[in-house]
């Protein structure tokens, strides 16, 4: 363990720049949430008409928890908002334990720290150190955010404490899937699979007995029912998984190689094939395995939403406030839904193509790069490669979420002309996703050490605008600034091609100016 602390300063140093962030997300969403149900279900009677709409749609249960939750306004809250906090914290600790660990050690970094007076276990204690700042400073603010916008304070503690004591889980599996696998992107995977499957056991046991939602450390945390029970104990679940995870990272990093996983690499082809040849067939076949994963999860996700289309004209007749988050009002509630509810999954589907453009610049910093720019393929090939999966995969992403979205509606309402509809619907938000992509390839040319920052900054503004416009009042000049408030919000509004054309010029004129900047720069700048 010798070296522990200094390295635990040194890792909050590297993360001083992304975490603030992650911690920023984590107390928007806090915020926005307690505001607006506090402003929405401010009596009994509007709490008891929620519990008898929500509590017979199996769908809304299974998206957001037990409808226990709904006995008070706090409880309210964390039935809305539970589930995507722990998603953001699972995310937080493990790209934070996965940089620490594994990242590091097939970089190389970890051999040059390991060289100095460390000892061999220190790095795993303090990566798993650092995510319990991170996540006790998670679930301080969280606490505090609900205490400020007039919660009680007993179930605030408890709140943050849920959230800090699930986020501690996952950090505690990542390091356990960092002894396991030799690649970061294996770790992220694994990790990424197990929030994800406990996210569905948590959905099935709500919408079932509630046995199956004890199984997942998302339901841990929503067991302890603040605001309504306060219980505490079922805490000493997520924290006795995490110490029973970190003892077996401990025991499997005693008893691996440094720099190997206990799974070794399945060793490739003896000669590649022909799809590799060039820049096009190299780009895809790196990124493949992270597309097949949006993908997936975003076909669930709009599946998720199309489930419920069919209840949402009932929820809204019974609960008339929501009418004013949807576009259009009340006149036509299920096509503002669908409306509204695609433009939610176009923004997470403008992530992709963020995360899609960002391996550039992480294949330039790994040196990768270098030995591909070394035979006869340009910089323009090498970019264009790169960006027809971020291109085309963006188009993949939203298309399956127009078709898992379509698909359930249509199962619901009995109307297979719904697929095709709401396919188009979710196409209709590709150019301003596109635009997204360019102003990522834009930073990556000209600002490459700061390229990932301002593209997540774009990616965040619009989810701000989008959300929180009319919450934060935002000036109408600050709302335009989103490409999605030029996208045409069909189907409640009319499809004019105007603003899909431009949107699509702008975007063009982002990829021309990106690759402008990557010509004239040197790589590894």
């Amino acid at each position: 363990m010798t070296g522990t602390i200094g390295l635990l300063r040194f890792m909050l140093r590297r993360e001083r720049r992304s975490l603030p962030w992650w911690l920023l997300g984590v107390t928007l969403l806090m915020l926005v949430q307690s505001t607006q149900s506090q402003s929405l279900y401010d009596t009994a009677d509007d709490l008891a008409r929620l519990r008898e709409t929500i509590g017979g749609n199996t769908a809304v249960v299974a998206l957001s928890g037990p409808t226990r939750l709904l006995e008070t306004i706090g409880g309210e809250v964390v039935f809305e908002i539970f589930g995507f906090l722990a998603i953001v914290v699972g995310l937080m600790n493990m790209f934070l334990v996965g940089r620490q660990t594994r990242a590091d050690e097939e970089a190389g970094r970890a051999e040059l720290i390991r060289s100095a007076r460390v000892g061999r276990r220190a790095p795993l204690a303090a990566a798993i150190a650092s995510a319990a700042v991170a996540d006790v400073a998670a679930g301080a603010l969280v606490a505090a955010v609900a205490i400020g916008t007039g919660l009680p304070a007993g179930g605030s503690v408890l709140l943050g404490a849920a959230v800090a004591a699930t986020g501690l889980t996952f950090a505690a599996l990542t390091a356990v899937a960092a002894q396991f696998f030799e690649s970061t992107r294996a770790v992220y995977g694994s990790v990424g699979f197990a929030l994800g499957a406990a996210y569905a056991l948590r959905a099935a046991g709500d919408a079932g007995d509630g046995t199956l939602s004890w199984l997942s450390p998302i339901g841990w945390g929503q067991r302890t029912y603040p605001y309504v029970d306060d219980r505490w104990w079922p805490l000493l679940l997520p924290l006795a998984a995490t110490a029973l995870l970190v003892a077996t990272a401990v025991v499997l990093l005693e008893r691996r190689d440094f720099g190997a996983g206990l799974v070794a690499a399945r060793p490739g082809r003896p000669a590649a094939s022909r799809a590799l040849g060039n820049a096009y067939g190299l780009a895809w076949r790196l990124q493949r395995s992270a597309l097949i994963g949006w993908v997936a999860g975003l076909a669930l996700l709009g599946a998720a939403y199309g489930s419920i289309g069919n209840s949402i004209e009932q929820y809204v007749a019974d609960n008339p406030e929501i009418a004013e988050f949807l576009p259009g009002g009340a006149a036509g509630i299920v096509d503002a839904y669908l409306s509204l509810t695609v433009s939610l999954s176009a923004l997470i589907a403008s992530a992709y193509g963020v995360t899609s453009v960002l391996r550039v610049r992480a294949e330039e910093l790994s040196g990768r790069a270098e030995s591909v720019l070394a035979t006869r393929t340009s910089r323009l090939t090498w970019l264009a490669g790169h960006l027809s999966v971020a291109l085309a995969g963006t188009a993949v992403v939203l298309l399956a979420i127009g078709l898992g979205e379509g698909a359930a509606y249509a199962v619901t309402v009995s109307d297979p002309g719904q697929v095709p509809r709401v396919i188009g619907v979710a196409l209709t938000y590709l150019p301003a996703v596109w635009l997204i992509v360019g102003v990522a390839v834009l930073a990556v040319g000209w600002l490459p050490r700061v390229a990932a920052a301002l593209a997540w900054a774009a990616v965040g503004y619009c989810a701000v605008v989008q959300l929180f416009a009319d919450s934060f009042g935002l000036p109408g000049w600050a709302q335009r600034a989103s490409p999605f408030a030029h996208t045409p919000a069909v189907p409640t509004e009319a499809f004019t091609v105007t603003p899909i054309i431009v949107l699509g010029l702008v975007a063009i004129v982002g990829l021309a100016g990106g690759y402008s900047g990557l010509r004239r720069r040197d790589l590894g700048y």
